[in-house]
């Protein structure tokens, strides 16, 4: 057989001819076409497109054709193509006439100019034609939906300064200086014993800043290994190294920029880290592993430690730079032990939450169980004490807790000696208050006295510090140094 010689063979005429060809099969095989010229004007429609102009709300053609692309068809994107000279080849297209598969084709003179652009309704009904491709790429936005979901509630803060139980002075000093950190961009250092609520104070200072609806992500120094915390804080390029994500992998900085970065276990990171990590909040740009480009961010840092950092320091275990770089608002959070006067309102506090999780009764703690647990050092503090009504709560099969059951659990936890309850007991909060003695002096008397005790309390409990003792009370420094004639024997410092 001899070939044909009608079939062209310069690249010019190959062009002419799938073009034409092209057009033919479109013309015939979609639902219709249209073109509009380089002022977006419609010029031509074919006459599987008329069909559609009564939905669209025009009678007859002139009505149509002739009037601006975007006057007579909804949600049009000719004019897009128009401006950038690029294609859409498949796009979903929706206004009164129905719901389209479209492709929008640039049309291009010799000289490269863009002269028009040929508008093809692939399909039409593509809820029937289409259902398949429709439903996977319906499940896939689900699924990619429901990931956001979770990924932002798992970046959002858990706990409120409502979360931090307390009305004693030492509570309430504590949420009052949290609460002025909260206003701040600078780092804070969470300082205090395992179990103190320091993670909690951390979500709080984040839920009350300016940032609070931005990322909350945390990174605990004791649960990541050594080797994995520099790409775990600064991320790691696509195929930085054998093994690693070809799509490369975003750092706790990268997570979270714009809000808030909590460093849990400040006083076991590594000293290598360190160093990297200094520079990061100094410079305020990462640099990826197996990456050479420098990412910039914006992060707020609240650290916790139950270490000694200024120890650590003076033993070469802890960088000088980075602690006065972390140390700038620092916040002690005192232990249980220090704060007796809130035991009732964290076992009931405590009581419900376990309830509401374990679906059990409400615990109800005899006033004497209550002495027997505010008379113990709770050396894990709140956690520990957690863990105690949780063992009450599982041993017991009524919700009522007397003293005996208290220290059978207390004895079983590992505690060499279970203290007596001291006097004061601590009250339950429904409990009916004892009746006072009668005081016979003088009224003034009696509050000039109660004013010494309390004012000796603070500057006691400040180290002297009048300026903190004044905060602590609750006075000016002006009244409180009226006030020092009575309490001399305390040394006090300004």
């Amino acid at each position: 057989m001899s070939p044909d010689n009608r079939l062209p063979r310069d690249a010019q005429s190959i062009l002419e001819l799938a073009a034409r060809s092209m057009f033919d099969l479109f013309a015939n095989a979609s639902e219709g076409m249209m073109l509009v010229d380089r002022k977006g004007r419609v010029v031509w429609i074919n006459d599987q497109y008329r069909r559609f102009l009564p939905a669209l709300g025009f009678e007859r053609e002139e009505d149509f054709v002739g009037h601006p692309v975007s006057s007579v068809v909804q949600n049009t994107q000719m004019h897009q193509v128009l401006e950038t000279g690029k294609p859409i080849l498949i796009d979903l297209l929706t206004n009164r006439a129905g719901t389209f598969v479209v492709s929008r084709i640039p049309l291009r003179d010799d000289a490269g100019e863009v002269i028009g652009v040929l508008g093809i309704v692939l399909f039409d009904h593509p809820e029937t034609t289409l259902q398949p491709l429709i439903a996977k790429f319906a499940r896939l936005e689900q699924d990619l939906s429901d990931a956001r979901r979770e990924l932002a509630s798992q970046r959002r803060t858990k706990y409120t300064f409502a979360s931090f139980v307390g009305t004693s002075p030492g509570a309430l000093e504590v949420k009052r200086q949290a609460r002025r950190a909260a206003a701040s961009t600078s780092p804070v250092l969470l300082l205090g014993e395992t179990g103190t609520g320091k993670e909690l104070l951390a979500h709080a200072i984040h839920a009350s800043s300016p940032r609070a609806g931005r990322p909350f992500v945390s990174v605990n120094m004791a649960a990541v290994p050594e080797a994995l915390l520099e790409a775990e804080f600064f991320g790691v390029a696509p195929g930085a190294y054998t093994g690693a994500d070809k799509k490369g992998r975003d750092g706790k900085f990268k997570l979270a920029d714009g809000g808030t970065l909590f460093l849990d276990e400040l006083g076991d990171m590594p000293m290598a880290v360190q160093v990297k990590l200094l520079r990061a909040l100094q410079e305020g740009e990462i640099e990826p592993l197996g990456s050479n480009k420098l990412l910039r961010f914006d992060v707020r840092v609240v650290a916790a430690t139950s270490r000694d950092l200024q120890q650590m320091v003076r033993n070469g275990q802890f960088r000088e730079d980075l602690y006065y770089r972390l140390n700038v608002l620092p916040i002690r959070v005192p232990p249980l032990r220090e704060r007796r006067d809130d035991l009732a309102l964290l076992v009931e506090a405590l009581c419900e939450d376990i309830a509401a999780r374990g679906a059990t009764a409400h615990l109800e703690i005899e006033p004497a169980a209550l002495d027997l647990l505010a008379a113990q050092p709770w050396r894990g503090n709140i956690r520990e004490l957690r863990n105690v009504l949780e063992q009450l709560a599982l041993r017991s099969d009524s919700p009522q807790i007397d003293a005996p059951q208290v220290e059978q659990v207390l004895r079983e936890s590992g505690l060499e000696r279970i203290e007596p309850p001291r006097a004061p007991a601590v009250r339950a909060a429904n409990a009916p208050p004892p009746q006072p003695s009668v005081d016979e002096r003088p009224l003034p008397e009696q509050i000039a006295e109660l004013e010494q005790r309390a004012i000796a309390a603070a500057l006691a409990r400040t180290g002297g510090n009048r300026a903190a003792a004044a905060r602590l009370l609750g006075i000016s420094r002006a009244s409180l140094y009226d006030k020092l004639g009575g309490v001399s024997e305390i040394q006090t410092i300004d």
